[in-house]
């Protein structure tokens, strides 16, 4: 089984992210920099949460709020789901699907040391089905005698 550190090994380990004192509208201006659909939120070396695009729709725009007055303390994700490197990705998508989460930072001794999107682990599983899928056939015609 492939190993969360195994992922991010690929990957990479680049993380985009805030404190809480940040505007809403400054979260939201990284997120599209950096085509990505969240930002951890860090105080003291310390993850405290995560702000994501889902966050600024339900929390801001449907409650009135404006992004430019908000920041990103009043909007995130406080309660933050989190593997470990040793986890596995089966352990990920786990997580992901019972939580409803797309995103999922990996903490090492209460470090951030990357992150974990739903694409990253969808797509690293359907690679390792092709790849099964494939052994097989070679099995079954004969060639991977």
């Amino acid at each position: 089984m492939v190993t969360v550190n195994q992922l991010l090994g690929t990957k990479g380990s680049e993380i985009c992210s805030m404190t809480s004192n940040a505007s809403s509208f400054d979260a939201l201006k990284l997120m599209a920099d950096n085509d990505v659909g969240a930002v951890l939120v860090i105080e003291a070396g310390k993850l405290v949460g995560i702000f994501s695009e889902r966050d600024y729709a339900r929390n801001s725009i449907l409650k009135g709020n404006s992004c430019v007055a908000s920041t990103v303390g009043q909007l995130m994700t406080r309660e933050v789901y989190c593997v470990a490197p040793s986890d596995t990705i089966e352990d990920c998508m786990e997580i992901m699907t019972a939580k409803h989460f797309r995103h999922l930072p990996v903490l090492e001794d209460e470090k951030v040391v990357g992150i974990l999107t739903l694409g990253d682990v969808v797509k690293h599983i359907i690679s390792s089905r092709e790849h099964t899928i494939q052994e097989l056939e070679n099995y079954i015609s004969g060639s991977g005698r």
